[in-house]
């Protein structure tokens, strides 16, 4: 049995502040370093989370000049051989699914998977993803849902989908009164004001433009609210103008992008989403975590953690006028949007942790490389053990199908909100 670590290249475009790149980077943070070298390459430039990224794991970048430069293809193929990988993880759809996934193949790379984190655009697949489905060991869902979705409409063989949930820092996103005090003093304002927030990258699929719609409506009958939007992009002139155009601009806060959105989403009374397509969102996971209500439209996998009247409320997709009522009746009663909250926490550190999430993605590889492995000839590979120098044999199942890779369920303390 090996028991080198396993090397993982992890491809995507470039680390804005995103869900998925903030996703990764705390992933990367928390796997197994003695029985796994992850690695970031990114296409283009590393981005605004670049520096962060490669405090953690070796980051590469810039591969690719323009669109069509295929020229791509052999300088991440030389690249994946240069560093050994074992293992090519593309995260979203387009560019660097196609060409992290051709250049893996080229490269000879046992392992070769794509990360979906979307039911539509920007996670929507496309035609030439779809021709190097043979080439793809596995496609990762973050939700029961999710995979349902990929096998339905993506068409990928059942056998390829891999359902790993999403998760989070259950010990950084917690409940905390303090961070309810100063979010209001930080904001300038009162400590009796109810605060609404949104967390989520200022483009099209995220639909800014309900929330305004929402909390304007919301105002008619509780002016004692104000709505905080965290996240940067280029829908901002535009979300700017509609908010002006509402006539209560004092009652919204841009924020931008933040790197403290832990201590942002414990102050609020209510999250809420207003996205045109999801699968599972992060931000949600983050804001059950400390205990806040959620308001969300009934797309992509939500149900799955947005329980209607057990950890938030579900509204019809693109309805503003219900998104407002949601947030009123949450508003309007404190007792249940706290019971809510509670409740929320508890799923989430018991079925969405980071933990889980991160030893999810580790026993995919190990699974996956150990087949091709079999199916090759190839020595077989096992973890090292920190109070063994013996490593422990892996049992290897002829086939991995839809949703079987083991997700461990954690103890967990329940904590006040």
């Amino acid at each position: 049995m090996s028991t080198r670590p396993l090397r993982i290249q992890f491809v995507l475009t470039s680390l804005p502040i995103g869900g998925a790149e903030t996703l990764l980077l705390n992933m990367v943070r928390t796997m197994d370093r003695l029985n796994f070298a992850a690695e970031v390459v990114c296409l283009k430039d590393p981005g605004e989370l670049g520096a962060v990224m490669a405090a953690e794991v070796p980051v590469h970048s810039d591969f690719i000049g323009k669109k069509w430069d295929v020229r791509v293809l052999w300088r991440l193929a030389k690249h994946f051989r240069q560093r050994q990988a074992d293992a090519v993880i593309t995260i979203g759809a387009g560019d660097k699914m196609f060409w992290g996934r051709l250049a893996a193949k080229l490269a000879n790379v046992p392992v070769i998977c794509s990360a979906l984190h979307s039911t539509g655009w920007p996670d929507g697949v496309g035609r030439l993803n779809r021709l190097l489905t043979p080439i793809t060991s596995g496609f990762i869902a973050v939700a029961s849902q999710h995979a349902k979705h990929m096998v339905s409409w993506e068409k990928f063989p059942e056998n390829k989908v891999f359902m790993i949930p999403n998760g989070v820092d259950t010990n950084r996103f917690k409940p905390d009164v303090l961070q309810r005090l100063w979010l209001r003093k930080e904001l300038k304002l009162d400590s009796s004001v109810n605060l609404v927030g949104i967390v989520a990258a200022l483009r099209h699929e995220k639909n800014h433009l309900q929330f305004v719609s929402a909390a304007a409506q919301v105002l008619q009958s509780h002016p004692n609210t104000h709505f905080v939007i965290v996240g940067d992009g280029p829908e901002r002139p535009t979300i700017e103008s509609a908010i002006q155009q509402t006539g209560f601009q004092n009652h919204f806060h841009l924020l931008g992008s933040r790197s403290d959105t832990e201590k942002i989403v414990a102050g609020l009374d209510v999250f809420c989403l207003t996205s045109r397509n999801e699968a599972n969102p992060v931000s949600i996971l983050e804001a059950l975590a400390c205990c806040v209500p959620v308001v969300s439209p009934n797309v992509g996998s939500i149900h799955e953690t947005v329980l209607p009247l057990e950890t938030g409320i579900l509204t019809e997709p693109l309805d503003a006028e219900e998104t407002s009522r949601a947030i009123c009746h949450l508003l309007r009663s404190p007792e249940l949007a706290k019971q809510l909250g509670q409740n929320g926490r508890n799923l989430v550190v018991g079925n969405w942790s980071l933990e889980a999430m991160v030893e999810g993605y580790q026993s995919l590889v190990e699974q996956l490389y150990n087949r091709a492995a079999l199916k090759s000839g190839q020595t077989l590979w096992a973890r090292q053990s920190l109070q063994s120098e013996t490593p422990t044999a892996v049992e290897i199942s002829p086939t991995v199908n839809l949703l079987d890779v083991g997700i461990p369920t954690y103890s967990h303390v329940t904590l006040p909100c």
